[in-house]
């Protein structure tokens, strides 16, 4: 089988090189830096299996290219899934599949997201830049006396949940399948979402982004919550209506916002735009505000999620060829 890995990055090589060496006799695997397009597509050279990230979308029309020039295994480096339409990937018949990788990265930088906001780094490091090392305005509160509410309790909530309990907070959980052996193990409460709404001092998201969560944080939901609530997402942009927090934050119903991603990010995050001119209004607004924190979807990039995303990428197209991809979609 030939495999074809795109949007392969420097800090990615080691990986790559490792996991190419031991694959099984028979496999070969090359890579590229480039994104997969239909400028691009002629780079193939007779992959039946490729591997992609998000800054390849694969829609119907593109799908029907890759399929006629015999690719028939699909695996993304990523959890997220919605830059493939796997439905037309299915009706072609092409196997399609995503990647998981340890959810302890991503739940520290969670965990961090909260701490920085409730002790106003942002405008601490902005003083700090002006010689302005004054008080007034930096006080902060402990993350021990506050109830936290975690929506989603999937590998990544779990995870952050397992770390809050360290801190001695209340813990609020909504999940629509609920986990009563691990709430009984974290002293961990589930409620439905308005009452987890209702009585969080700080809100998580760790929900996956799909048509019936899209959204989710809307002016409706952000109406229901306690005034000057902390909201933090390390998971999808799309999850929170951008314009609900942009209100929720003028009118100090947010008290803080730490968000490490961002609706329509794509062209924007992971790219040099230093001397560009950047076409999302939105962000740029949100940047300037002292109590919202916004980084640039990296709370995944550890040495070891790394590592985990080019393994499981490459043997997703592997495992999908023998029938025993445990990711598939």
């Amino acid at each position: 089988m030939n495999i074809k890995v795109y949007e392969l990055r420097d800090d990615e090589l080691k990986a790559f090189e490792r996991v190419a060496a031991s694959l099984p006799e028979g496999c070969e695997v090359s890579w590229s830096p480039a994104c997969l397009t239909r400028e691009t597509i002629d780079s193939l050279d007779g992959a039946e299996g490729i591997v992609i990230v998000n800054k390849s979308p694969l829609d119907a029309e593109m799908l029907e290219l890759l399929h006629e020039r015999g690719v028939r295994y699909i695996a993304t480096r990523s959890i997220g899934y919605n830059h493939i339409d796997v439905a037309s990937a299915k009706r072609l018949g092409i196997h399609v599949c995503n990647t998981t990788y340890p959810p302890y990265g991503v739940a520290e930088f969670a965990v961090m997201l909260m701490l920085m906001a409730l002790r106003k780094y942002k405008p601490a490091m902005w003083r700090q830049q002006v010689n302005d090392y004054s008080l007034a305005g930096l006080q902060g509160r402990e993350l021990r006396t506050l109830t936290v509410g975690v929506m989603g309790t999937g590998r990544i909530g779990r995870a952050v949940i397992e770390y809050l309990s360290g801190f001695g907070c209340k813990i609020l959980a909504y999940d629509p399948y609920p986990n009563a052996e691990f709430a009984e193990r974290h002293g961990v409460t589930y409620v439905d979402l308005d009452e987890l709404y209702g009585a969080s001092d700080l809100i998580t998201v760790h929900v996956p982004l799909m048509d019936a969560t899209r959204g989710i944080i809307g002016a409706d939901a952000i109406a229901k919550m306690r005034d000057g609530v902390l909201l933090v997402n390390v998971s999808r942009g799309e999850l929170m209506d951008t314009d609900a927090l942009i209100e929720g934050v003028e009118t100090e119903k947010i008290g803080a916002l730490a968000m490490d991603v961002f609706a329509e990010e794509d062209g924007i995050y992971h790219v040099n735009r230093t001397h560009d001119i950047l076409a999302n209004r939105n962000m740029a607004y949100l940047r300037q505000f002292p109590n919202v924190i916004l980084t640039q979807h990296i709370a995944f990039y550890t040495d070891i999620d790394v590592d985990s995303m080019v393994e499981q990428g490459i043997r997703g197209v592997v495992d999908m060829a023998a029938g025993e991809c445990a990711t598939e979609l």
